[in-house]
């Protein structure tokens, strides 16, 4: 019997994404990259002055540079790319599904981003959620940021230690972790309560927030499937904060009074 279409379809991503590769720039990604055990390293290049001041980190990678002249460095990265003499070429980190890493902490927090797609926003929200202590940063397949060399290095090393984790469909995760007991929060400006009147004597709860893009906002689904819309607590009437700003905010707000 012939193989369907989309299972053929299937079967070519899968074996896409299984060679997929992302090169990673800046002398603090790549360290933090070459620290990371978990991290499979396929191909490192260097300039001299780089290689000196990574020593330590191609030492313990046990990865052999490959040596390249300042003026003639090529790498497949954006020639914008402040990139500082060294790129790593890795694979995308493996992290595992929701229950093993949203469960298991005390009080656990969860970020969900609805079709935030700028790397950059992504890579801030990372470095917010590792200092604030979230247990991971969820995100989707299709329309929202991948791993990166721009994401990885605005995250600052974050990427390397916080789960970043891309699901199929948002709105299944949310009814997931809903299931986990999970108090799944949607951000929303036109929303009337604040997460602080919302999560009044309920801190103590595994709380998930959801931040949608700037501009459009969750989705209708989310919106739909999450267990409440709140805002965050503003004092002026005008204005709005970027995704990773609010996500900041929002997470602090779920865990103090």
């Amino acid at each position: 019997m012939k193989k369907p279409k989309w299972v053929i379809e299937k079967e070519q991503a899968r074996k896409a994404a299984g060679f997929e590769t992302v090169w990673l720039f800046g002398l603090h990604a790549v360290r933090d990259a070459l620290m990371n055990p978990n991290r499979q390293k396929l191909r490192l290049i260097v300039t001299r002055n780089a290689k000196d001041k990574l020593a330590e980190a191609i030492d313990f990678a046990g990865i052999e540079p490959e040596m390249v002249d300042p003026r003639k460095f090529s790498a497949p990265i954006d020639p914008g790319s402040v990139h500082q003499g060294a790129v790593l070429e890795v694979k995308p980190l493996e992290w595992g599904g929701l229950a093993e890493n949203c469960i298991g902490q005390e009080n656990p927090r969860v970020l969900l981003l609805d079709r935030v797609t700028d790397p950059h926003n992504v890579g801030a929200i990372l470095r917010s959620a590792e200092v604030l202590g979230a247990s991971a940063v969820i995100g989707t397949r299709h329309h929202s940021a991948p791993e990166t060399g721009a994401l990885a290095k605005t995250a600052s090393g974050a990427l390397e230690r916080q789960p970043y984790l891309r699901v199929r469909n948002l709105a299944d995760a949310i009814v997931e972790l809903q299931g986990m007991g999970f108090l799944v929060l949607g951000l929303d400006g036109e929303a009337h309560e604040t997460i602080e009147t919302a999560l009044d004597g309920k801190r103590d709860l595994p709380v998930a927030l959801v931040l949608g893009a700037e501009g459009p906002g969750l989705r209708q689904k989310t919106k739909e499937t999450v267990d409440q819309l709140v805002k965050i607590d503003a004092s002026g009437g005008f204005g709005s904060l970027n995704v990773s700003n609010a996500a900041a905010i929002a997470l602090y707000a779920s865990r103090h009074h």
